[in-house]
Parts: C-alpha cells; structure tokens; sequence
C-alpha cells in the first residue's frame, strides 16, 4: 500500500487514476510515499524521510524546493503542457481585450445611467472613445515554443496574425506541431523588434529574470502590446510601466496583478487565471497522478524536472533496485560491485544523467537483502535506493 499525502483540491480525474486497493490518499498521512499538491508552497516545510516523490498538478515548480529535494534524491514532477489549451485560450483572449479596449468599454458601461434611449444617445456619442484595432494581418512574436506557444502560434495563424517564434530549445516533438507558416527569429530583439503582439512562455529562473527590460522595450515596435502568461519575474514591472506611461507600449496584459497594474489605464492584469479551468486542472491532475504511480510501482520517470526521464518497464516477475545518484564518476561501478559481492545477478542495467545528477534502474534475479540496500546507500555519490 502506497500513502499519497495531498495538498489543495486534486481533481478527482487524478486522484481516481489511483486504485484504492493499492493507495490511501488523504490530506493526513504521517509516512507519505509520495506528495501530491497544485500551489501550496512547500518551501520551509519539512516533509518525512518517506517521501519518494513530489508532483505538482500544474506546469511551474516555483513553490517547491526543488534542489533541496534533488540532493535527497526525490523526482518532482510536474504536467508540462495539459494546461496549454487553456494558457493559449487566455493569450488569445489577452490579445482582443487590448486591442478593442474591452476592459475600458465594460466599465464605462458599467456606469451607465438613465433610461434606454438616454443611454444609446450616450454609447453613440462616447464609442469612438473605445475604437480599437483588429489582430487579423498583425505580427505575433512566440517566445517560448514548448507546448503552449505551439499552440497558440498555430491558433494564432489560424485567425490571420503572422507568427515569428524563438525557442533555442524547441524539442522535435513541438517542431513537428508547428504551423509551417511560422517565420523563425534569429534571437530574442529579433522577436521583439518585428512583433506587433510579444507573448511570453519561458520558466522563471536565473537567466530569464527580466527578460523583457528597458533596453528590449526600447527595441520594440511603437505601439507594441506585450502579454505575460509565463511568470511575472519575466518582465521588468518598471521598465514595463514606464513604457506604457509613454505610450510606447500599447498595453501590457498579464496574469500577475500588482500595485502599479491594477489600476493602470494601459495594463490588463488577470487574477492568475492561465491553467484555471476545470478541463486544465483535470488534465494535469491525471496526468501528474500517472507519473507517480509509474514510478512508485515501476521507478519509471517521466516529466520529471530534476532528473532523467528512464521509461522501462518492469517486468511483473522481477526485482528492481531504484537508484538516484550524483553525476560522478565510479558510481554504477561501485553498485554494481555491491550487489556483485552479494551474489546478485544483473539482467539489465540503465543509467541516465541530466546535469549533476543521474537515475539508474538495475533489475535482477532475486530478492535484494536489507543489508544490501543499506550497503547500496553507503557508496558515495548515491543519493536515495529503494527496491520495488
């Protein structure tokens, strides 16, 4: 029997994927196997040497530790792309709200008083206050071509915008769903300086901190309007506002409202509504669920965003010691000397490495004593062992 501890409401299209018979999953579980969880913030939580797993049913990881968690050898997984049609829905949405003035023109008549005539007299008297542009023949600029970009580049062309994308590490995968239509950017002030509409879908990190700043605002069209659904430490907040003071900007939309956005003329801000449908939510809870089953029962990874993807499956009648490790040298031979010396058959051995760190599965004849478990945990390097 494995323990699911879970945090927020996971959709029930998840949790159900999760046979009774070998899960108890409840939001009070002192020895979890594995976490399940959507925003709440883990970090400063101390979570039990059980834990074999993390997965998020969403696409960032921001509110787990997730170093922290890689040293002690627990995968965090997360749902790349089953909120994308829902991320991708918004920024197009993001797109006709600032280009009609839409937020502006509902809460103009929103205000409206008096009876029907009085109040037509006045909607043909003022609308020409709300005269806007249509996307239609426009340039989208895609930064980010990972599962959502893809999809709104394609929807986007779908509606007669032109598409320039960049993503220096686009997998095949997205390359092979890409509208052929899409014009390749050179880099990212070649995007942002042919683009009449720049969305934004890269992770927040080190590197992509204040990807958009002044110096990338200054290269943009005049009237350019900039849409942030990624995170909002993308962005340079005050370069940004500064720009839309100026009117150099067009409009900002984002997910992220802030003090100096919400009640700016200019700036669309969402209360965070990107992968906020129920569709979204149930496909990212089925799909996180699937990756911690697999690896609870097999150790197969998959979508992990510390470790390898090693996709084996087991073989129902075997043994199968589970290892993750730092990425040095001697380790699997050290390992492998360890079950040697035990008298341990090997029938199949996989390693993979991504960075620091790699993840080994070695399947073998037999039972693996607890002693040799422990023995395994003592080689340097080795991060966690378990055998399933």
């Amino acid at each position: 029997m494995f323990n699911i501890l879970t945090y927020n409401n996971i959709s029930s299209a998840g949790l159900d994927r999760l046979p009774s018979e070998r899960y108890a999953v409840s939001s009070q579980q002192n020895n979890p196997d594995a976490i399940l969880l959507r925003s709440f913030k883990l970090h400063g939580v101390a979570i039990p040497d059980s834990v074999k797993a993390v997965g998020r049913a969403g696409a960032g990881v921001n509110n787990i530790p997730v170093e922290e968690y890689t040293k002690r050898g627990i995968p965090v997984f997360n749902a790349p792309g089953a909120n994308s049609n829902a991320v991708a829905e918004l920024v197009i949405a993001g797109m006709l709200l600032a280009s009609r003035h839409i937020p502006a023109a509902l809460s103009y008549v929103s205000k409206l008083e008096g009876d029907a005539e009085s109040m037509n007299t006045q909607v043909e008297k003022d609308k020409k206050d709300f005269a806007g542009f249509e996307i239609a023949g426009k340039t989208l600029g895609v930064l980010g071509l990972g599962a959502i970009g893809v999809r709104i580049t394609n929807a986007a062309a779908a509606l007669g915008l032109n598409i320039i994308g960049f993503d220096p590490f686009i997998s095949l995968q997205s390359a092979w769903k890409l509208n052929s239509s899409t014009i390749p950017a050179t880099d990212i002030d070649d995007l942002v300086s042919g683009s009449d509409f720049i969305t934004l879908h890269i992770p927040l990190n080190d590197k992509t901190k204040n990807t958009i700043n002044k110096e990338r605002i200054a290269k943009m069209k005049k009237g350019a309007t900039l849409l942030n659904f990624s995170r909002a430490g993308v962005v340079d907040e005050a370069a940004v506002v500064e720009a839309l003071d100026s009117g150099a900007l067009h409009a900002y939309v984002c997910d992220f409202p802030s003090p100096a956005l919400v009640n700016h003329p200019r700036a669309v801000a969402l209360p965070h509504l990107g992968a906020s449908t129920e569709e979204a939510e149930d496909n990212c809870a089925a799909m996180v669920a699937d990756q911690i089953r697999e690896f609870l029962e097999q150790g197969i990874i998959r979508n992990a965003v510390n470790f390898p993807e090693v996709v084996v499956p087991m073989d129902e009648e075997g043994t199968r010691v589970v290892i993750a490790n730092q990425n040095v040298p001697g380790v699997v031979g050290h390992v492998s000397s360890v079950l040697g010396d035990a008298g341990i058959n090997i029938i199949d051995l996989t390693n993979k490495s991504r960075g620091d760190y790699a993840y080994t599965l070695i399947d073998v004849n037999g039972d693996v004593p607890a002693q040799v478990l422990e023995n395994l945990r003592k080689v340097d390097g080795v991060l966690s062992v378990r055998v399933i």
